[in-house]
């Protein structure tokens, strides 16, 4: 098997889900790094990896959606729920520019009592506020949730987002995309063709978005595996107009679902599989979030990008810890790899030309 999954990435040829799943338990980690790297060299340096200063700022812990695994949502009327002002979320935004950050990423929860017009005109006054900063407005799920209870198409909201002066919407939300997790753990969020019909929306709109995916909750490999297939098949129909795949690990704390943490060597081989499969995503990008700077491991499994994040609420809930120290995370980047501080926007111009 190894010898065939060799010979099909030096002719730069798919391999297919069987082949995936073998890697991931049979292959050594040294070949999984071998073939991953191989893989990177087709987009990027392998002696060069990219990273950004950036925030998550959470505006609003009030959520509808019950997921099991999450450790941030409040339900309407529970007495710790917040949905922040606009000073109030400048208030966030100015920490993250003290600290020399340069993106902002916003994440709520699935809030019932606002609609599309109200982040239209949150996400334009910060624009107007930080015209130096770029910004990440919303997740493919919350735009999902936002989008029905304005009553509007998902083409006719995109639509509204862009002509309002968004760029992206993140792919985050997916976790992992298949309908049995979903059924399992938060079945009135999303089907996952809906997930992807929203997300396709929102590129033929001419807005950025990205891939995402969570490991490590109680999901089978084949969910995994599957995740990655609709993934590459999205990627191919849609025009891959997707420039990366993030990649981060559940944090089994104060929520409903619990359980143990996956192991960090499990999240590299993971992120090496993911490498390898999706041969038609530029970048693949490590989590410093989640596995801090052992995250940076990852560069030698095929990732050649990744955040270094001030603030989280949803994931510091969960158990994740920040650091601001980011010398010393960049330190231990592995050696014979520079890390190159990158800016936010390097191939916006790419995606609004695919898109037209």
């Amino acid at each position: 098997m190894l010898a065939e999954i060799r010979r099909k990435v030096d002719a730069r040829t798919s391999i297919g889900p069987q082949e995936a799943a073998w890697l991931f338990e049979h292959a050594s980690d040294e070949d999984l790094k071998e073939l991953a790297t191989k893989v990177k060299a087709r987009f990027n340096p392998v002696d060069e990896a990219t990273y950004l200063i950036m925030a998550i700022v959470n505006y609003t812990n009030v959520c509808v959606a019950r997921c099991d695994y999450c450790s941030f949502y409040r339900f309407p009327g529970a007495a710790d729920t917040y949905h922040l002002s606009t000073d109030q979320v400048c208030e966030r935004i100015d920490a993250l520019t003290e600290l020399g950050g340069q993106l902002v990423g916003f994440n709520g929860g699935f809030h019932p009592d606002l609609r599309v017009d109200d982040y239209i005109e949150l996400f334009r006054t910060v624009r107007q506020r930080y015209p130096q900063l770029a910004f990440y407005e919303m997740t493919v799920a919350e735009f999902m949730f936002v989008t029905k209870r304005s009553k509007l198409s998902y083409a006719e909201s995109a639509r509204r987002f862009r002509e309002a002066g968004t760029r992206w919407i993140t792919g985050g939300g997916a976790e992992i995309l298949t309908n049995s997790f979903r059924m399992r753990h938060s079945p009135g969020k999303y089907e996952a063709e809906d997930y992807y019909a929203a997300q396709e929306a929102i590129l033929d709109a001419g807005l950025g978005s990205t891939a995402t995916m969570v490991i490590g909750f109680d999901e089978t490999l084949d969910e995994r595996v599957q995740h990655l297939v609709d993934l590459r098949d999205f990627q191919a129909r849609t025009g891959a107009r997707m420039p990366s795949f993030l990649c981060w690990t559940y944090k089994p704390w104060n929520n409903d679902l619990g359980g143990e943490e996956i192991s960090t060597e499990e999240y590299l081989r993971w992120l090496a599989v993911s490498r390898i499969f999706l041969d038609n995503i530029p970048h693949i990008r490590a989590s410093v979030l989640t596995q801090n700077e052992r995250a940076l491991e990852g560069l030698l499994y095929g990732a050649d990008d990744f955040d270094l994040p001030t603030e989280d609420e949803v994931t510091q809930k969960a158990g994740a810890t920040i650091s601001h120290q980011f010398e010393q995370v960049l330190a231990a980047a592995p050696e014979g790899i520079r890390t190159v501080q990158r800016e936010p926007w390097p191939v916006w111009t790419e995606l609004q030309d695919a898109a037209k």
